[in-house]
């Protein structure tokens, strides 16, 4: 067996396959694409679900791959085994309803003994527990003596997640030797050591679980085969670990050598190479990906990664910047593979040496700090790291709560997660809160602050929609990054753009900036300080980068329509001042594709007569097509125009005039129509105060104005089928009806009194003498809040003095009133306080003034309680 390497069995593998008919496929980006179960791509067969559930058809029914996979599970582990790690290549051979078994097992055979010739004496197959076929093809046409064949359970060789697709397992294991053994008797395939290791694993999807444990055959069989080619690697050249194979050991060896270290010498030295070396191949080529250093989500995971391998490396006794030269060493190892990686090598390593920076200057400090901390912690005999401690370091020195974890871990003490996630809350809050008063996607303002005052963007869309410029600056929603990438969202700068950002009134332009590779969709366009120009928006696909060239595209409909709206706006302010007066001033406006506002000056509403002047005088404009000429001159010669300026306004010495052909001269920045019959038609739809002195008008023009005629048409067809009338005939249906409901409601008013009065007359003579006063607690049927009013006034009439308290049951309410008269009061009664004591039983509550009170309940069964309570009340108030 000849020791291959990395790159050598790679291209092995891939070739073999094809020979049997596979396409060869590029190893996915480990970035899941469509796929929110997954944060990052950790498997061979990951990339290809929809392959399998048939969401998307193959480009072949046999399908090799060498995946690039990352899982962190486990990465506390990782540096303390040489098992462990992050990163790690998976090679895979697919069938999509194709081959099964037979060829599967067959081919995994010939692979490995004929193409890579291990030993077949070495190798052993398992299968799952009651997978007859398996075995038959592995003992009766590979020859495989059936003591060889190892069968497991449930847990070991069968494949499922719950519902779904499903099926058993066949591995390959190989002997590697007693010197790789515990030594214990009967020391087998199955044994927690290292000496048998599994090198390949065939899953035959051949079921589907109904999630209830029920089986039954899938149509379509599918085969999905997945090998380390690190593990397979190790066993080809015969070494201790993963850390041992050709790349790595090189990968290894660099940084021994920055470090000054021998490998193998000391474990915790061991450990620290281990972390370094796992974790630089897992960062460079997750920016190969497009995967940034950020806060949350896989950019959070690589800021993890990369800040364990800044700390381990100090360990190690490296203070300068390393991570970048050992990511060259990633690259020229990989490449053979991975082209991708020696493309993107500056870009990469840039990325790598700005975190690495970043962490650098805070770290030294943290690691004081928290060195302070344990020694605390360990003086007082605490084995506890409070949360806020943990959270200051995340804060302000950049260290993950898994650092700290880490190195606490290393002096046997642990931290107050739990406080560390109520301190993290809060700091959200606040961020939340702080961005509400920001236009930045709901990130803070402070991410543009930190950029370098000299960026400036120059707009040049007044006369064209497309543009290609330079990207100067990008930012995700908290910090300056050198790249977005698929699904980020974030702000791109460039040096000049056709994107009309948010100003006087008129909002901002959406579209979107492309490059070969990627997409951004501007969602907002910003003005920030220092006259930068932000787009806000998210990657849609690809990745953009720092320095590339760009092309912009305006959505034109959207700045169409809100031009329409931008020029009616101008001539609405003229209309204004002719029908009410030169007193109207603009007080705001806000203008976009769908309609326009217009704040403004005035001191009373207008009346109907009012804006249907102000309406006509703006239509009658449009109809003229007056061109709208925009020029640029100084300010002076601007005003000697009698051009209006926006009140309070600060203008510069140059200053650009909308002139209407002196119908409307107006400063203005914002874009417009080019002759005024572009806006079609204008419709004021209301008009309000907003402010002590400011009215608004709200109005719609163009295509937002035929979609309200066309919703007004509807609502109103809509309206005339209830009343099955016609539109025409809608008003005298209304009108019909409208007296006929008055009627009705006069009748019931009189009947609902009678029923009231009807009642009463039942309960007159439960009335009671309490000192010379007449009470009466009675509960009425049906009877709302006014009526039970009604009534007592009433029997108040008929009584004399006297204290009356009703109560009534309506829906599972209770409505509850008392009353007394003036000579009750003077006795001692009070109405209010009567409530006060007896609302509760009935589930609610009330008050009033002595002589009326009442409340509301939601306890019917409480009534007779409630009563009782009154009478012994009312006897405490007058006795």
């Amino acid at each position: 067996m000849q020791p291959y390497g990395v790159n050598q069995l790679r291209k092995m593998f891939l070739e073999f396959f094809e020979s049997k008919g596979h396409l060869a496929m590029k190893s996915f980006s480990l970035v899941p694409h469509n796929d929110k179960s997954l944060l990052l791509i950790n498997s061979g067969m990951a990339p290809l679900k929809p392959y399998f559930t048939g969401q998307e058809i193959p480009p072949r029914r046999r399908v090799t791959t060498c995946q690039k996979c990352i899982r962190t599970g486990d990465i506390e582990n990782v540096g303390k085994t040489a098992r462990h790690g992050t990163f790690f290549e998976m090679l895979g051979n697919f069938s999509f309803g194709d081959y099964f078994k037979e060829e599967a097992i067959q081919w995994t055979w010939e692979f490995l003994t004929e193409v890579v010739g291990l030993d077949p004496d070495r190798l052993y197959p398992s299968v799952y527990v009651d997978d007859d076929e398996a075995f038959e093809i592995w003992n009766k046409k590979i020859g495989i003596p059936a003591e060889r064949i190892f069968k497991f359970g449930k847990e070991d060789n069968f494949w499922e997640h719950g519902s779904g697709p499903c099926g058993p397992c066949s591995e390959v294991y190989y002997d590697r030797g007693e010197k790789y053994g515990c030594g214990k008797p009967g020391c087998t395939v199955g044994c927690d050591c290292d000496r048998y290791m599994e090198i390949w694993n065939d899953v035959f999807t051949q079921f589907d679980n109904d999630g209830n444990g029920n089986y039954t055959e899938l149509e379509q069989k599918n085969i999905d085969t997945g090998m380390g080619l690190e593990r397979l690697a190790s066993v080809v050249q015969d070494v201790d670990s993963i850390f041992d194979v050709d790349t790595l050991k090189a990968l290894r060896d660099h940084v021994c050598s920055l470090a000054g270290k021998e490998y193998g010498a000391e474990y915790q030295n061991d450990v620290s190479i281990r972390v370094i070396t796992d974790h630089i191949r897992s960062v460079t080529f997750m920016i190969s990906d497009g995967i940034m250093p950020s806060n949350e989500g896989r950019g959070y995971v690589l800021r993890r990664l990369l800040r364990r391998a800044c700390r381990h490396g100090r360990l190690l006794g490296i203070h300068k910047g390393f991570l970048p030269e050992l990511a060259q060493t990633v690259i020229e190892g990989s490449k053979d593979g991975y082209p991708e990686l020696e493309e993107k090598k500056e870009f990469i390593l840039k990325v790598i040496a700005k975190e690495e920076e970043q962490f650098n200057k805070t770290i030294d400090q943290g690691l004081g700090i928290l060195s302070d901390m344990i020694e605390g912690l360990e003086k007082e005999g605490v084995k506890t790291l409070g949360g806020e401690d943990a959270f200051r370091l995340y804060d302000t020195y950049g260290f993950p709560l898994d650092l700290t974890k880490e190195i606490l871990e290393e002096k046997g003490l642990d931290v107050d997660e739990e406080a560390f996630q109520a301190c993290m809350e809060v700091q959200r809050k606040k961020a939340r809160d702080a961005r509400e008063v920001t236009n930045y996607m709901g990130a803070d303002v402070t991410v543009y602050e930190s950029i370098d005052p000299s960026v400036t963007s120059t707009f040049v869309g007044y006369d064209s929609l497309t543009h290609e410029s330079d990207v100067t600056v990008l930012t995700t929603e908290t910090e300056i990054v050198d790249a977005l990438s698929e699904g980020e969202k974030g702000t791109i700068f460039v040096n000049e753009t056709p994107f009309y950002a948010t100003s006087g009134g008129q909002e901002a332009d959406t579209g979107y900036i492309r490059t070969a590779e990627g997409e951004f969709r501007v969602e907002d366009t910003v003005k920030l300080l220092g006259g930068k120009i932000g787009h806000i928006g998210v990657m849609t696909k690809g990745m953009i980068r720092t320095g590339e060239k760009v092309s912009l595209e305006v959505d034109a409909k959207k700045r169409a329509l809100s031009a329409r709206n931008h020029s009616a706006t101008h001539l609405l302010q003229k209309a204004l001042r002719t029908v009410l007066g030169t007193h109207v001033e603009q007080a705001g406006s806000s203008v976009n594709e769908d309609r326009l506002r217009f704040d403004f000056t005035h001191f009373s509403a207008m009346t109907p007569e009012e804006l249907q002047k102000v309406e006509d005088i703006v239509n009658e404009q449009i109809r003229k097509g007056l061109d709208v000429i925009v020029k640029n001159m100084p300010v002076e010669e601007a005003k000697k125009t009698g051009a209006q300026a926006l009140f309070g306004e600060k203008y510069g010495d140059i200053v650009r005039v909308v002139n209407m052909s002196d119908f409307s001269i107006e400063f203005c920045g914002g874009t417009h129509v080019k002759n005024t019959s572009e806006i079609m038609a204008f419709k004021i739809v209301s008009e309000s105060g907003v402010a002590a002195g400011v009215r608004r008008i709200e109005a719609l023009t163009s295509e937002g104005l035929l979609r309200y005629y066309a919703d007004m048409e509807e609502k109103l067809r809509h309206a005339a089928s209830l009343l099955k009338t016609s539109p025409d005939s809608l008003a005298e249906r209304i009108s019909h009806m409208m007296t006929e409901n008055k009627a009705l409601h006069s009748e019931v008013e009189s009947l609902k009194s009678k029923m009231a009065q009807d009642a009463a007359g039942d309960v007159m003579d439960q009335a009671k003498e309490i000192g010379g006063i007449r009470f009466l607690a009675a509960q009425i049927e049906g009877v709302d809040m006014n009526g039970l009013r009604d009534l007592g006034d009433q029997m108040k009439e008929k009584l004399g003095d006297s204290v009356i308290v009703l109560a009534s049951a309506n829906d599972g309410k209770v409505n509850l009133m008392a009353t007394a008269t003036d000579g009750a009061v003077k006795s001692g009664a009070h109405a209010g306080n009567l409530v006060k004591a007896i609302a509760g039983l009935v589930g609610g509550g009330g008050g009033g003034r002595p002589n009326m009170a009442q409340a509301g309940g939601k306890n019917p069964a409480g009534i007779a309680d409630a009563l009782r309570k009154a009478e012994e009340t009312v006897q405490a108030q007058i006795l």
